[in-house]
């Protein structure tokens, strides 16, 4: 047996025969492959902060700074849809750098922008990148970690997506705070970061053999894996609070801190829309050796309190109520999104574990974009403030219906 052969995990393709010199060894391999899934949340997250300054620049009306928001949770959904599972088919490799040169070209469509019409098209582009890289990305870390330590390739799978959002979008309030030229630094670091991470998944094993039906794969479906179907479907309620609240605080809080409390900084937009996803990261992390069900339980329950407090604070135009409350929030999203995906990972072999992530990932971004799309609607019919508390209001919902679940699921 080669030298590349025996590198391989069991019942994995054989890894790409470079040099010993040139090939990365697995620690290596998956800290660059979460890094690299890190610089896909981090461009996520990183535009936010510039959208109000952007609509300032060029004048256009809200409903299009919604919809330059919205269109790449759509594209995301859709690739999800068609090209989630293509690499249980093909590998990983090849999706994670194709999805990873699509990104290059969304930086530098944003690089180049020259009109809302130019960031609606790099947001389409973004969109079909980012969900042909999330079920890859998270299948992959799961597979590549140590044997002994599979757990914390869900755990890293979970919290980078989320810590990466957070990350972009304070760095590029900072960009935007203390800059001439934030929208150079920002999106030409980006799309460096993308080319440093096609040179680690190129030097990095494969983890899966390739199998027919990669065509057929492509045709729009939604199916989980057998043994996780039980569990997954429970988990929805929970999926849909955790991303509703990452919509809020991603898609809407500049246009709060903007519209309600009048003020405008692009630091303190950075800051808004960080705070939630990361302390998320933070708190899934922390939690990883922690029983997986009970901090479910828990993690809804500090949503309530958290979204509780972040709506007093919107009704009130009380800013440190609406800081306090992401906080308290954020926990409960990272706590429980993490855990779960630690409940469900387990359950999926390495073939279909893709399929089981893009399932994940579309009811996740479903959340994610279409109540914030439809708030961008709300806003011009009854006004800001209704819509925010409302959306508020439907995520404490969710949240109560996700622990009722998760509870009852504990008891049995």
């Amino acid at each position: 047996m080669s030298t590349a052969e025996q590198t391989c995990p069991t019942g994995a393709a054989p890894a790409v025969r470079l040099p010993r010199s040139r090939r990365l060894r697995p620690a290596a391999a998956f800290t660059g492959t979460a890094l690299a899934f890190v610089a896909v949340a981090l461009a996520v997250g990183a535009p936010s902060p510039l959208f109000v300054l952007y609509q300032q620049e060029w004048g256009f009306p809200s409903w299009l700074l919604t919809l330059a928001f919205a269109i790449y949770a759509v594209t995301l959904l859709i690739t999800l849809l068609v090209a989630g599972s293509l690499s249980d088919h093909i590998g990983r490799r090849p999706v994670l750098i194709g999805a990873l040169a699509l990104q290059v070209v969304a930086m530098l469509m944003f690089l180049f922008a020259t009109d809302i019409g130019w960031i609606i098209g790099a947001r389409s582009v973004q969109g079909v990148a980012t969900g042909a890289a999330m079920s890859t990305f998270t299948a992959a870390l799961v597979e590549l970690a140590p044997e002994r330590q599979k757990k914390l390739g869900a755990t890293i799978g979970s919290t980078a997506p989320v810590g990466g959002i957070a990350l972009g979008a304070f760095f590029t309030g900072l960009a935007v705070q203390f800059t001439a030229q934030p929208t150079t630094l920002v999106f030409a670091s980006l799309a460096l970061l993308f080319v440093a991470g096609i040179l680690v998944v190129v030097a990095s094993p494969e983890t899966v053999r390739a199998r027919p039906g990669a065509v057929r794969s492509l045709i729009p479906r939604l199916l989980v894996p057998r043994a996780a179907r039980s569990e997954f479907v429970s988990a929805i309620p929970l999926f849909v609070a955790t991303w509703m609240l990452a919509g809020l605080f991603i898609g809407l809080s500049p246009s709060i801190v903007h519209g309600l409390f009048h003020l405008d900084s692009g630091l303190l937009n950075g800051a808004i829309v960080a705070v939630p996803p990361a302390v998320g990261a933070a708190a899934g992390l922390l939690l990883t050796r922690a029983p997986a069900r009970p901090t479910t339980i828990w993690a809804m329950a500090a949503i309530v309190v958290g979204v509780t407090i972040a709506g007093t604070g919107i009704a009130l135009e009380t800013l440190p109520l609406l800081f306090a409350g992401a906080v308290v929030a954020g926990a409960g999203f990272g706590a429980g999104f993490s855990a779960m995906l630690r409940i469900l990972a387990p359950l999926a072999p390495n073939d279909q574990r893709a399929e089981l992530f893009a399932g994940i990932f579309l009811v996740s971004y479903l959340a994610y974009g279409v109540p914030a799309l439809a708030a961008g609607e709300l806003i011009a019919a009854v006004g800001l403030l209704p819509t925010a508390l409302g959306y508020v209001v439907a995520i404490a919902a969710a949240s109560v219906v996700a622990l009722t679940v998760q509870a009852v699921r504990r008891r049995r």
